[in-house]
């Protein structure tokens, strides 16, 4: 089969070329796991900090992609609850130790032995993957496959962030950064929280256009004063600027949940620039997301099902992976950036 690998740790100030096209055999499955045909799978920025070193693989090489969307191409023994040529997907979760107390409390992201598909195992820039079928899910008919691949990932963990902020219909949330994630939590907004105000931020025009496009109240810069103050903000960025500058937007008492696996290190020196009183002081809280459990991915499919959402996606050919890594690395951003193998 066709994939997209990758051998090392890179710069990509260095090279245009992180992944290579290899010829690797199909995946054997084995008991419990189902074999599929990959048809679409999501770029993410995690897969940047792969390639980076900030979250790295613990084997080379792999196959990266955690936003998987496939059909049933064979089954291992014991592997019932799906039938050949179902379609399913796969997310950032691709197995937890189900014993712990993390696991046995409906917190399975935060499981030490938690294992991240394209990452710990080989994902979905590829013709074939595996995975267990109690971490693989039924991907509604009201979605194509590009369409569906970002809502594993950029929407289930969009949605874990929007529980997290504590946002009430009524008052006003702030999105700092403006790709797939924040594009599919401002439509989820819209949607449960009707009489909410959506405020962005985002550094590019462009971004900031198409936050408007989609309903948003206000779109400024990352480092502009939002028009009223504001109750939660969900940060999606990869970097440190926009978190400090987002704090001065948030109201008395406001929660700022950064969504992000890693940041960088470019602008760290920001951190040193808080001002307690003026940023941090009168009880405002900051809140990480810890990767997804299955439980948010099922529950986001079927909200966007039911809205429906409908992402804005760019597809590129599995071959063109590294150029569509590229572009998301230079911020070249409109909604979320699939291949597409179907």
């Amino acid at each position: 089969m066709k994939a997209m690998v990758l051998d090392r740790v890179v710069d990509l100030k260095t090279t245009d070329k992180p992944l290579r096209l290899a010829e690797l055999p199909e995946p054997e499955v084995q008991e419990g796991e189902v074999l599929l045909r990959v048809k679409a799978c999501g770029v993410c920025h995690t897969e940047l900090d792969e390639i980076e070193g900030r979250t790295p693989p613990g084997r080379f090489p792999v196959v990266p992609g955690h936003q998987v969307v496939g059909e049933v191409a064979a089954r291992g023994r014991r592997a019932k609850r799906f039938r050949e040529g179902d379609r399913l997907g796969v997310g950032w979760i691709f197995s937890a130790c189900g014993k712990c107390r993390f696991c046995l409390s409906g917190q399975e992201n935060l499981c030490s032995e938690f294992k991240a598909t394209g990452r710990d195992a080989d994902g979905g820039y590829a013709e074939y993957m595996k995975v267990r079928e109690d971490f693989a899910y039924p991907i509604p008919d009201a979605f194509s496959d590009s369409e569906a691949a970002p809502l594993l990932c950029a929407g289930a963990i969009g949605l874990r962030s929007l529980r997290l902020s504590g946002i009430k219909d009524g008052q006003n949330l702030g999105l700092t950064g403006f790709g797939a994630s924040a594009h599919l939590v401002l439509m989820t907004v819209r949607y449960r929280f009707p009489r909410a105000s959506v405020f962005v931020f985002a550094r590019s025009e462009a971004e900031r256009e198409f936050a408007m496009e989609l309903g948003a109240d206000w779109a400024g810069d990352t480092g502009e004063e939002s028009p009223e103050k504001l109750h939660a903000i969900i940060d999606t960025t990869p970097v440190w600027k926009p978190v400090v500058d987002a704090l001065s937007n948030l109201e008395r008492g406001g929660r700022l949940v950064i969504n992000a696996i890693r940041k960088e290190d470019i602008d760290k020196e920001y951190l040193t620039r808080i001002d307690y009183p003026a940023q941090l002081w009168m009880e405002k809280e900051i809140k990480s997301v810890a990767n997804v459990t299955r439980q948010d991915i099922s529950e986001f499919l079927e909200i966007a099902a039911e809205i429906p959402i409908r992402p804005e996606v760019q597809e590129y050919p599995l071959v063109e992976a590294n150029t569509a890594l590229l572009e998301l690395k230079q911020r070249k951003i409109r909604g979320a950036k699939v291949l597409e193998l179907g």
